[in-house]
């Protein structure tokens, strides 16, 4: 290991987190997504315009100076799509992950059958990953991170205070923003059930995402009961299904 080896302090995750190079979302845009799915061609107006996006990012970062650390608590762990300097577990207080964000743009649900698919939001704890962008690389590699974690509303971009033992560092990640009809915070346990079991489209299936999560955060030696249950419950319930002859 080199002093410039990003997974000095933990090598563990060495070969787990794809190179940007390789990522779908290095250099993504709303564009590219309407030219790679022409299913979403009729929600044209729902990313936000490149100057909201960007004003956005710019009110996010106002008062940041040097080197980022970015908290992931999703697919950011396993397929950043940027560039770090350095990978830690991290530990953030008051949110944990939930499956609250509803999938009904043909994605992984639809209108007649929505999905459901995991947020940040008000909690107990989140275990994850901080990345740390080294400053010089922070402007450009923060541009491709909002186009792709706002490329429409669903969240907020805030600073969380995250536990890298034996410290605790500014973050910044990406929070639930309840203001959006898409982020259903009271869901009863039911519904996150049925919607998971039933929800499909274009990029597969709410059950899959979710075992992807799952599968990922046990190679990555991330602990969430909560969604290990909810796969259980999942997996329960599209079994009864087939075994009464019916889909999911």
């Amino acid at each position: 290991m080199t002093e410039n080896d990003p997974y000095a302090h933990c090598p563990e995750l060495r070969g787990l987190i794809k190179p940007p190079e390789q990522s779908f979302f290095r250099d993504f845009t709303a564009e590219r997504l309407f030219r790679d799915f022409p299913q979403m061609e009729e929600h044209r107006s729902w990313p936000y315009p490149d100057p909201v996006r960007e004003a956005l990012r710019r009110d996010a970062l106002a008062e940041h100076d040097g080197d980022l650390w970015v908290f992931a608590y999703g697919s950011l762990m396993w397929d950043p799509a940027f560039h770090f300097a350095e990978v830690r577990h991290a530990m953030v207080k008051g949110f944990q992950r939930r499956m609250i964000l509803q999938d009904w743009r043909g994605a992984r649900g639809t209108r007649q059958a929505p999905g459901l698919m995991a947020s940040l939001d008000i909690g107990h704890r989140c275990e994850g990953l901080a990345f740390r962008i080294a400053q010089d690389r922070v402007e450009a590699e923060t541009e491709n991170l909002f186009r792709r974690e706002m490329i429409a509303p669903g969240y907020h971009a805030v600073f969380v205070d995250a536990q890298i033992n034996p410290e605790t560092v500014p973050a910044l990640t990406f929070v639930a923003d309840h203001s959006v009809d898409e982020i259903m915070p009271d869901l009863s346990r039911e519904q996150q059930i049925e919607w998971i079991a039933q929800g499909q489209g274009f990029l597969g299936t709410s059950r899959d995402y979710l075992a992807n999560i799952v599968s990922q955060f046990a190679a990555l030696g991330i602990e969430d009961a909560e969604c290990a249950a909810l796969l259980r419950d999942v997996d329960a319930r599209i079994a009864g299904h087939a075994a009464r002859g019916h889909g999911p």
